[in-house]
């Protein structure tokens, strides 16, 4: 598949470029897709949750009523969950939350997403994306050309760019990925993915 090369003014440069069909015209797998963006969040999870259990609430440990004649059940002790400021009973724990996918199944997910972007011609390619120091505005002057500003975009720049990524972190609907990085999750959370010219070798090398 050939797509045409944008200038950073939004303007058609002459060039194309071809997204390689092992990677861009795959039939997607739906499934293998759900399995990498459930385990990317879970892996975003920290698990430092954390509530008391009867050991651990700070109360007294002597019996509150006699055990019979009450006509009420047996009650032992005012740390029982049963009671207003007792220990919470099941409930969660401080755990880890991150579970395994094989390469296979990753590479499988990755170009899958990656298909559907093409197939729905949600993919810019441009030239060059290079700022000389951090500059939100001539980010978002970028957005602007690419008639992009109310969509949610991914850039993905063959290496980390420190300037790129700094100009458009304070941007909500922008996100910056070096290609080495890209995974399943933030290419279906953007709409629009834009691939810097160079990025496409990188993902190629990374996916095979």
């Amino acid at each position: 598949m050939d797509i045409k090369v944008l200038s950073i003014n939004g303007s058609e440069t002459g060039k194309t470029v071809n997204l390689p069909s092992e990677i861009f015209g795959v039939t997607p797998n739906d499934h293998a897709i759900y399995l990498d963006v459930k385990q990317y969040l879970a892996n975003q999870r920290q698990g430092t949750h954390k509530t008391k259990v009867k050991a651990e609430v700070n109360y007294s440990t002597r019996k509150i009523k006699k055990q019979k004649g009450t006509g009420g059940a047996r009650a032992g002790s005012i740390k029982s969950g049963v009671f207003v400021g007792g220990g919470r009973i099941h409930g969660p724990q401080p755990r880890d939350y991150s579970f395994k996918l094989n390469k296979k199944l990753k590479r499988v997910a990755r170009v899958s997403a990656l298909s559907y972007k093409a197939s729905n011609q949600n993919i810019i390619v441009l030239d060059a994306l290079n700022f000389d120091k951090p500059n939100t505005k001539e980010f978002t002057a970028l957005l602007n050309n690419l008639k992009l500003s109310d969509q949610r975009v991914l850039f993905v720049t063959p290496q980390m760019n420190k300037n790129v990524y700094l100009s458009g972190r304070n941007l909500p609907k922008a996100h910056t990925l070096p290609a080495a990085e890209i995974n399943t999750y933030h290419i279906l959370k953007a709409k629009t993915l834009i691939l810097v010219d160079g990025s496409i070798d990188v993902i190629k090398e990374t996916l095979n």
